[in-house]
């Protein structure tokens, strides 16, 4: 679909949270696009969260929601944070004819499937408010052009993934209203054996105490109706279990650049470590236990020398669907395998953002910053550490990723402090 050509029109999309109305997005042509929440929305005390901004108990919420959200081109970031980046954009955006910038109109195309519980429907005009056209002036809602394209998917990140759904031992693209259960990230175009790399790492990272989804490695012929896209001659995808859907039903989540209201291109730049825990060790319906694995998976994207920890792969999920807590890990590759030179992990950490120089103390320095008690954290650092030496060297002869990745790791794993040193044998 795509907005309409009329001069004095607007699109409107319904804007629904757990079928509970949340407000309505005006698209007009010049790619001005207005959010106005619902009066319903906005005098629920019990509403269901949209995001944490809007939580009932958030600083200055009522001002924050009294006027409409405005903004050109790009959507406010809470909703323009939940669309592709990189490749996967450029392929819908070519797909539906449109420039990559028009992300209302994208929006509009992937409401249906959206990361987390939000759904955006198309509305006719007819059933459009008095209420919100008043809002914008003299305009009128005009119906949207509707556009068939093969593939609807709406996955943050830039690498190649779709959300599938499993049956019978096979996985495909998921389409209309049946909702995807797994993320399937295929090979990479621009790197060796990234499923094996991923796959690795967070089977690593489960051992020593993260809370990971199911994972598994998938042949790729039993990938089925997946786009023309440039695919290597590698034989695996790795699947991750969505945990943002429950067999037919959708958990609300949201990233930490939505949360702290970050477009993605300020995901690497615009915070660090302390502000994310601040949030969790205050929001979070469990923020003691969420700040302690919050720690322990900063210390493992260290230990395994990720530097994408930014703010987009940290998120909240809302199972009750009005209470925060810290979702399961997600993206954690070995990326130094892949960038040259690499030594910083994403954000800050203590003030200091390089692998090779980071100690307890900068942990310690972290902790008493984002105001958590340390004597709460040091043991699940040890611990974390405990377990990476015990555990780390053995599994990593028996797990799949490239056998020159797994000795620029163990050579990663001696080049830390002794604090984090790993001794991997030979």
């Amino acid at each position: 679909m795509s907005p309409s050509d009329t001069t004095d029109g607007i699109n409107v999309l319904k804007l629904t949270l757990h079928n509970k109305l949340v407000g309505y997005l005006a698209g007009f042509n010049n790619g001005r696009n207005v959010l106005s929440f619902a009066d319903e929305f906005k005098g629920n005390s019990s509403r269901p969260t949209f995001s944490l901004i809007t939580h009932p108990d958030f600083p200055n919420v009522e001002k924050l929601l009294s006027k409409p959200w405005a903004k050109n081109q790009r959507l406010h970031p809470t909703l323009s944070n939940l669309l592709p980046e990189g490749a996967l954009r450029e392929l819908i955006a070519q797909g539906l004819k449109t420039h990559i910038d028009n992300e209302f109109q994208i929006f509009s195309y992937l409401g249906q499937d959206l990361p987390g519980a939000l759904v955006a429907t198309p509305m006719e005009p007819e059933n459009v408010p008095d209420s919100v056209l008043i809002t914008h002036g003299k305009v009128r809602a005009v119906k949207f052009k509707m556009r068939d394209q093969e593939n609807k998917f709406s996955l943050a990140g830039i690498q190649m993934k779709f959300s599938m759904k499993e049956k019978d031992g096979r996985y495909n693209l998921s389409k209309g209203d049946e909702l995807g259960d797994w993320i399937i990230k295929t090979p990479s175009a621009k790197h060796k054996n990234v499923p094996l790399n991923e796959y690795t790492a967070m089977t690593l990272a489960s051992l020593v105490g993260v809370n990971i989804p199911e994972i598994k490695l998938i042949e790729m012929d039993k990938l089925d109706n997946l786009p023309q896209i440039n695919l290597p001659n590698e034989k695996l995808a790795f699947a991750i279990k969505r945990f943002d859907r429950e067999q037919n039903t959708r958990i609300h989540m949201e990233d930490f650049a939505q949360v702290l209201v970050k477009y993605p291109h300020e995901k690497y730049n615009t915070a660090n470590y302390e502000q994310i825990a601040k949030v969790l060790y205050k929001f979070s319906g469990d923020g003691l236990a969420d700040v302690q694995q919050f720690a322990r998976r900063l210390l493992v994207n260290i230990l395994l020398a990720n530097g994408d920890a930014h703010l987009k792969n940290w998120s909240l999920l809302y199972e009750d669907q009005i209470t925060p807590i810290l979702s399961p890990a997600y993206d954690i590759v070995t990326t130094n395998v892949y960038i040259e030179n690499e030594t910083e992990f994403a954000l800050n950490l203590g003030k200091s953002k390089k692998w090779f120089t980071v100690t307890s103390a900068h942990f310690e320095n972290w902790a008493n910053k984002s105001g958590i008690p340390w004597r709460a954290i040091k043991p699940h650092l040890d611990d974390t550490i405990e377990k990476a030496r015990s555990l780390w060297p053995e599994a990593l002869k028996d797990l799949p990723m490239d056998e020159a990745h797994k000795e620029k790791l163990k050579a990663h794993w001696r080049n830390l402090q002794a604090d984090f040193q790993i001794e991997s044998g030979k």
